[in-house]
């Protein structure tokens, strides 16, 4: 997706108020994964040029494409830092379907690194992503990459976005018999399954949506 150069008051209005970055002025939630990966919320212009003097190649932005202010400021601040910004859809609240998963895989595998991965809040979407670079591109094992799903990030998981975590538990046995990763996703992976299978709590509905008024 082309980025372009335009940015102004409304997009700045947009991202304060509209996608709520006012909250996000002194909470980052970034997090170091390894030497080459970091996590954090929805960056602003300045966050995306310290990125960039600590070494910051690539900005994945986890929301997809986008056409807002926000978006809008992160592009020009990426093309003005020479960082490449990668748009990748990630949900939050459903089983992850098989295409994202190679799809991770692949921009794993290809990206310019150190990399910044991000969502809105740098709880769900982050922590899946987060998760997956661990299992799949660290090759570690998956109770390693669950723990980037964690209260620690404010990742709730008696909420609708506990599937993420639903998704990687399902992985878990068939690990401790042998089976790779996406040898599971090809031949036993069910998302509907998966998505039919969980249940939320009320209460932690009404806190992540209601309240967070998460993505």
């Amino acid at each position: 997706m082309t980025h372009p150069p335009f940015t102004g008051l409304t997009d700045w209005a947009e991202l304060m108020l509209r996608d709520h970055g006012v909250l996000r002025l002194a909470w980052h939630n970034l997090h170091q994964i390894d030497a080459q990966m970091w996590r954090s919320n929805q960056p602003t212009p300045g966050r995306v040029e310290q990125a960039a003097k600590a070494g910051i190649k690539t900005i994945i932005n986890l929301r997809g494409p986008r056409s807002d202010g926000g978006w809008k400021l992160e592009a020009e601040a990426c093309k003005k830092a020479n960082i490449t910004l990668i748009d990748f859809t990630a949900r939050s609240r459903a089983a992850p379907d098989k295409e994202m998963l190679y799809g991770a895989r692949d921009l794993f595998n290809s990206i310019e690194k150190p990399a910044l991965m991000h969502c809105k809040s740098g709880a769900d979407r982050a922590g899946l992503m987060a998760a997956l670079y661990v299992l799949i591109y660290c090759e570690k094992p998956v109770a390693e990459a669950m723990k980037q799903l964690s209260l620690r990030y404010l990742h709730v998981r008696q909420a609708k976005t506990g599937m993420l975590d639903s998704f990687f538990e399902a992985y878990a046995p068939y690990e401790a018999q042998g089976m790779a990763f996406f040898d599971w996703v090809d031949t036993i992976y069910d998302p509907q399954a998966l998505h039919d299978a969980f249940m939320a709590r009320p209460w932690a509905e009404k806190l992540v949506d209601g309240i967070l008024r998460r993505e």
